[in-house]
């Protein structure tokens, strides 16, 4: 079947009518190339089908949420026996307790868990939780940092008050003379060190934390009688069967959870040692869906597939073929790829594209032979991919650097201008 979008460009248009832009958040039409499908009809394993019933092997994983395959039988069984017998009750079901004692026996520095529904969520309560236990205020960020989109974390300006981003201040992610001159900076008013797992900032090449780094952040913590919290949210589950940084020895007091954890059930969470257990029973943070069972369900049967298959082992192995496949390719046509981060959370550009417009022409190229990648923004190996399907995506790949090469000079991307303006970095 060949390529089409005619029922998404009438989808697009119909919403527009009735939905801001006919788009929001990270999926917005003036965020990714166009083209790219906006509105989808089903998902399956590892694929997705738009509403015009084209196919494609998804590297965004739902932005991360498909660590199994969407749609896994088993995991969607647990959510659904679940669901039969009770879902958003007046109080929890029993699996509240079970999937908090899963959590707290997976991860090395969590003596207690609390579930909510979104990555910001968790971020916030984290934030709420550090200001109490410390009554203090001030908390130091890495710059270009994602941490959600709530007025204190989100990364665009539009509608966020000065006072939303008080106590507030920034160091350069991996860089332990920044990081301790913003503890100076925030002096005896420091409260939290929030930091991300790994440095995932979109547009940018990512990093892995230097252990020096991290340890840095836990002894300046531990020195100033802070916490220390780890936005796990987006890597959580990717890189480790624990909290991202016991892959360098550090514990942090606070982390928060979500994308994976329920293998695309709705529902984040946030560990925290005992020091602050304490200030979290004694903050007010809730809502009408928290509590919810069936999506506790499907995560205690997703942790247990995490801690006893070699899915990461796999996700591992996936990335690097995928990694070596795309940097042969695009050698053999005289073209070069910046692929950062972890293979299994991978950043893939276009080499030497300062306004991006090998890069969205590339992906889009893509696209349309049924592989969706994202221009600037890191994706995801999931777990139910097959050698099978990695090495489809390089042969794809291999045709779009090969139209890539034969277009010669391109313009800047025209919505790249409403990106610089909108975003902080």
């Amino acid at each position: 079947m060949s390529w089409t979008n005619s029922k998404n460009t009438d989808l697009v248009e119909r919403a527009q009518a009735v939905i801001p832009m006919g788009m929001y958040g990270h999926q917005s039409v003036l965020l990714l190339p166009d083209d790219y499908p906006q509105f989808f009809r089903r998902a399956k394993g590892v694929h997705l089908w738009d509403v015009d019933g084209n196919r494609y092997l998804d590297f965004l994983c739902g932005y991360g949420p498909n660590l199994f395959g969407y749609g896994d039988p088993e995991i969607d069984d647990a959510y659904i026996a679940q669901l039969r017998e009770g879902d958003t009750m007046t109080g929890p079901g029993e699996v509240m307790v079970e999937l908090a004692e899963a959590m707290v026996g997976l991860i090395a520095h969590a003596d207690w868990a609390m579930f909510c529904k979104n990555g910001t969520d968790a971020t916030t309560m984290a934030l709420m939780i550090a200001r109490n236990h410390t009554g203090r205020n001030t908390v130091v960020l890495a710059r270009g940092a994602y941490h959600g989109a709530a007025p204190w974390c989100t990364p665009l300006k539009k509608g966020v008050a000065p006072g939303d981003r008080a106590n507030q201040v920034f160091y350069d992610y991996n860089d332990v003379e920044s990081l301790e001159a913003a503890v100076r900076e925030a002096g005896d008013d420091l409260a939290a060190i929030f930091a991300s797992p790994i440095k995932h900032d979109t547009f940018v090449d990512q990093e892995l934390p230097d252990p020096a780094y991290a340890r840095r952040a836990r002894e300046l913590c531990d020195e100033r009688g802070a916490l220390l919290i780890v936005d796990d949210v987006r890597a959580g589950f990717r890189l480790a069967r624990d909290s991202s940084w016991s892959l360098v020895g550090v514990k942090p007091d606070l982390s928060s959870w979500g994308k994976a954890i329920a293998n695309g059930h709705p529902i984040s969470a946030l560990l925290g040692a005992d020091i602050c257990r304490m200030a979290a029973a004694t903050i007010y943070a809730t809502g009408s869906y928290w509590f919810s069972a069936a999506p506790m369900a499907a995560a205690l049967k997703t942790l247990a597939r995490i801690r006893d298959t070699d899915y990461l082992e796999r996700t591992q192995a996936l990335g690097r073929r995928l990694r070596e496949g795309l940097d042969e390719s695009a050698a053999r046509h005289g073209l070069a790829l910046r692929q950062t981060g972890p293979a299994e959370l991978p950043l893939i550009m276009v080499d030497d594209d300062p306004t991006l417009a090998k890069g969205y022409f590339w992906t889009q190229a893509l696209m349309k032979r049924g592989v969706y990648f994202h221009p600037w923004h890191n994706m995801f190996i999931c777990a139910a991919m097959t050698e099978a399907d990695i090495d489809f995506a390089v042969e794809a790949a291999d045709e779009a650097f090969k139209l890539l090469k034969a277009a010669g000079p391109l313009e800047a991307p025209a919505k790249l201008g409403f990106m610089n303006q909108m975003l902080d970095h």
